[in-house]
């Protein structure tokens, strides 16, 4: 499909309709079947998504394998190892007023659903979601983003090369294709990228009542008290925020620091850029680029002072210390700033630190940086936030066992292994009563109120 072509998107997705009635994506067999397939699509174009991924982000070979094509492997293998058991109808405790009867829980796919999925890591934030509907025995419709185009190309591709369009096809496209396919009437939607668009999908959504798995970003925090390993914090610091050149929604996006060591971790960070990406960054292959003019300039208004390469669109790492007091009006810290900009504020109280996040919207992630075993439980239990680390940056993302969402402005909903499978999964309650009946249930209802009362408690 030409991009400039916008394809009968209604007829695509009623083929979906179609082919979904036929009830042949609900075997489990069918659904561990095609993410087998997905797996040995997604291996076998590995060399051509790390030129993508170079052509379209800077990113090293190295880079886009670990952040995308191996994660992404790594997800659709860990559900094609549970979804026989997750699938399995569950049965649970009948109360007494069911008596005599069996509660199950039936899964069940919703049906055609839409996948959006953004540019910063346009491959495994495809690829993950997708092998969840998989897995969950969904038909899918997937968009990945324009601004990607040679990843989007090969994801185009892989999906074609691999399954039929009427079970699983991908568009590609801008804002004509995105408007038209949110005209549709989808059984779900799963989209990544900012609060702006994603408060655009919910609107469409909501015209079909349709539910939707939002995935979007903020201002993530990162808090280094007295405590902590100054030196690896730093070193975990800058390579959080520096992968894909801060271009990740759950990136460290400013640095709360305890004011005692403030200072010294200032050195630092600016010391493990040196390490990680040489005294000069800007002409180090293994640094990723910014994926287009419009972000290259929005970045270079924020931080004029950041050295930059407008020739091969990159912006050099930079750590900017500031003041709680001009934090309220730096450009720095006004929106996400989504590039390798750094803003770095020093605090005298936890609870300083811990006001200053509470009065800004609930991030995506969070980070801590302490020894300090009742610091770590007080901002856990203080804070909200859709997940983070202690010790560490971004790491969480990679672990199958743990649940991927936001929360507010951040995001509606979770995956990644199990929470993936339930996030595009209905679950159904079937009661299966006996045909032994009591009268106690229905009029005339006499004296039967204390006899209910006393079943009750």
């Amino acid at each position: 499909m030409a991009q400039n072509t916008i394809p009968d998107i209604s007829r695509i997705v009623q083929s979906q309709r179609d082919f979904f009635a036929n009830g042949k994506t609900v075997t489990t067999d069918f659904r561990k079947k095609q993410l087998e397939k997905l797996y040995g699509a997604v291996k076998r174009h590995t060399d051509e998504i790390g030129q993508a991924l170079s052509a379209d982000l800077g990113k090293s070979a190295y880079e886009s394998y670990a952040t995308e094509t191996g994660l992404a492997l790594n997800e659709i293998r860990y559900l094609a190892h549970h979804l026989g058991s997750w699938s399995k109808p569950k049965r649970v405790h009948t109360d007494i007023f069911n008596f005599p009867a069996r509660s199950t829980i039936y899964q069940e796919p919703y049906g055609v659903s839409l996948i959006m999925s953004p540019w910063n890591y346009p491959l495994q934030l495809t690829i993950a979601p997708l092998a969840a509907a998989i897995a969950a025995g969904n038909c899918i419709v997937v968009k990945p983003s324009r601004y990607a185009e040679a990843t989007s190309g090969v994801i185009r591709t892989i999906i074609e090369e691999t399954f039929q369009p009427e079970y699983i096809c991908a568009l590609e496209g801008g804002r004509e294709v995105n408007a038209a396919l949110l005209a549709e009437h989808f059984d779900f939607i799963f989209f990544t990228g900012s609060v702006a668009v994603g408060k655009t999908v919910m609107r469409a959504a909501a015209d079909h009542l349709t539910p939707v798995c939002l995935e979007l970003g903020g201002k993530s925090p990162c808090i280094v008290d007295s405590t902590a390993d100054i030196p690896l914090s730093a070193r975990r610091i800058i390579w959080g925020k520096l992968i894909n050149a801060g271009q990740t929604c759950i990136a460290p996006d400013y640095v709360l620091a305890d004011r005692a060591i403030a200072d010294r971790l200032v050195r630092e960070l600016e010391n493990q850029i040196t390490i990680q990406y040489g005294s000069d960054p800007l002409h180090n292959s293994d640094f990723p680029k910014i994926i287009n003019r419009k972000h290259f300039d929005r970045l270079r208004t924020l931080a004029p002072q950041a050295d930059f390469d407008e020739a091969q669109n990159k912006i050099a790492p930079f750590i900017q210390p500031i003041t709680a007091d001009e934090a309220e009006t730096a450009p720095v810290m006004q929106e996400e700033l989504f590039g390798p900009i750094l803003p770095v504020i020093p605090y005298d109280t936890v609870g300083e630190a811990v006001s200053f996040i509470r009065k800004r919207p609930i991030p995506l992630a969070l980070y801590l940086f302490s020894k300090n075993r009742q610091l770590q439980q007080f901002i856990i239990r203080s804070l909200r936030y859709g997940g983070g680390c202690i010790n560490d940056t971004v790491m969480h993302i990679a672990s199958n066992t743990l649940p991927f969402g936001g929360m507010g402005e951040s995001g509606l909903g979770s995956y990644h292994g199990k929470a993936g499978f339930d996030m595009f999964t209905h679950y159904k309650s079937m009661l299966a009563k006996g045909t032994t009946d009591f009268p106690l249930r229905y009029a005339p209802f006499n004296n039967s109120l204390d006899l209910l009362k006393k079943m009750e408690h």
